[in-house]
């Protein structure tokens, strides 16, 4: 009887177990229906995300998407208004270009965002499973930044209108304004508009202070500012191509570019034509334009292989004397080397020369706001190469202004070479932070050395 009981005690025992089981496994099954349906549920709003992202005009890959626009929906950035920063020598901005059609064929999404003065770049990550999706953020402060929203006539008033003031006001400034980006980002597009602007602004100005002056019965003087009465405009434009110089409006002609006695440097047979008014000004700036050297590469159908400057001069009508001069440089578009593997030798030459000219500008700017020009301690490497040593003045005047526009492209397979665009762009600004610690350094140097006589003194107090 007792075994029996022992029995039936076991048995009431198991059934408490075996309702736990059964309740796992319904849990499971549960769990694994709605997983299910949330996975039918990604799936319905993802290929909904795709039909409306190709709405948009933005194929791509969709959770990228969707973690750009998240990012920019957190307000991580607040936009600043652009102000004019006319006191500074040098002033650096960005312009990112709207996505193109060839981007969206390839389907690429817009990685990057310009929130002024902020630029910030969404690179696209795998982690290490291969599978889970991730951004890595990079952030640049500049002075100015302009997305794809904003016009060159933005970019041009708080960039360029001021070297356009600068040297009308006729203290023999010299002022510089680059374009400097990947093939295909935008720069000569951007330099077409800031010509045509220009052009406007110059022949405006001089009309300008010959009103003030008649207004106020005033003579002319010298170091007063350029006026129409008394100003020629000219203009020439040439190119630098594989280390030739080549006039673009006096039929290609070739050029020298030597130092004469004086340390100025002088672009032998470059002709100067004489722009009355605007479109006197742009039919040469479109005839040099139309002669630049293009080919075809892997990024841009037409991309620009020369450097082109285009050198607006003003000189006194009766003694010749310059009194101010505007360089537009329409730079060479930059190209890593693994992105030349399909070019000829032509072609891998072309980008060893525009890069090696690159580096030389970039140091150029760089020991600009130093200040000094004869000092071992702020030399300036204008000589490196024949881009820099033609503009050797825009760099060793102590009257010289420069402006960088960096232009950069928002498709993500342009990414690497839109943070190497940053990175020489930041690398330029670098130099205000440069003098700023050699303020401090020597600041220090002056409190060591006074630290070192009050101890001296004192040594020379306690021998007595």
């Amino acid at each position: 009887g007792v075994g029996v009981g022992g029995g039936g005690g076991g048995i009431s025992g198991d059934k408490p177990v075996i309702d736990k089981t059964r309740q796992a496994v319904e849990r499971l099954e549960a769990e694994r229906s709605a997983r299910r349906r949330a996975m039918k549920n990604r799936k319905i709003e993802r290929e909904a995300a795709e039909r409306h992202n190709l709405a948009q005009g933005n194929p791509g890959d969709v959770d990228f998407i969707g973690l750009v626009s998240d990012w920019r929906d957190s307000g991580a950035l607040k936009k600043s208004p652009h102000v004019q920063k006319g006191a500074e020598k040098i002033c650096i901005c960005v312009r990112k270009r709207p996505i193109s059609e060839k981007e969206r064929k390839k389907k690429d999404h817009d990685s990057i965002t310009c929130c002024n003065p902020t630029v910030v770049v969404h690179s696209a990550k795998l982690k290490v499973d291969g599978i889970t999706k991730y951004l890595d953020h990079n952030q640049f402060h500049f002075d100015h930044s302009f997305d794809e929203a904003e016009t060159t006539e933005d970019l041009y008033k708080y960039t360029t209108m001021p070297l356009v003031d600068f040297v009308v006001s006729g203290k023999g400034g010299r002022a510089t304004c680059f374009a400097y980006g990947q093939t295909g980002s935008g720069k000569t597009y951007t330099m077409s508009g800031i010509q045509v602007m220009v052009a406007e602004d110059i022949f405006m100005l001089l009309a300008s202070n010959e009103e003030s002056s008649s207004s106020s019965s005033s003579s002319s003087s010298p170091q007063g500012p350029c006026r129409s009465s008394d100003t020629v405009v000219t203009v020439s434009f040439f190119e630098l191509y594989g280390g030739r110089c080549q006039d673009l409006l006096n039929d290609r002609h070739r050029l020298k570019i030597l130092e004469d006695g004086k340390g100025e440097v002088v672009v032998t047979g470059l002709e100067e034509y004489q722009a009355n008014d605007p479109s006197d000004f742009l039919t040469l700036v479109d005839a040099g334009n139309r002669n630049r050297t293009t080919h075809a590469t892997e990024a841009n159908d037409t991309s620009s292989r020369s450097h082109a400057i285009c050198q607006i001069l003003l000189r006194d009508k009766s003694t010749g004397r310059l009194r101010g001069k505007l360089s537009l440089v329409d730079l060479a578009g930059s190209e890593r080397g693994s992105d030349t593997k399909s070019h000829n030798r032509q072609r891998r030459t072309e980008s060893s020369e525009i890069n090696k000219s690159l580096l030389a500008l970039k140091e150029c700017i760089r020991a600009l706001d130093t200040g000094g020009t004869a000092s071992a301690q702020n030399h300036v490497p204008y000589r490196a190469s024949k881009l820099t040593l033609v503009l050797k003045d825009c760099f060793t005047s102590a009257l010289a202004k420069t402006t960088m526009i960096a232009t950069v492209s928002p498709g993500a397979s342009s990414c690497d070479h839109t943070l190497n665009t940053l990175r020489y762009a930041d690398r330029v600004k670098e130099k205000k932070a440069g003098v700023v610690s050699d303020a401090k350094r020597r600041e220090r140097e002056v409190e060591k050395g006074a630290m070192r006589e009050r101890q001296a003194r004192k040594a020379r107090g306690m021998r007595k």
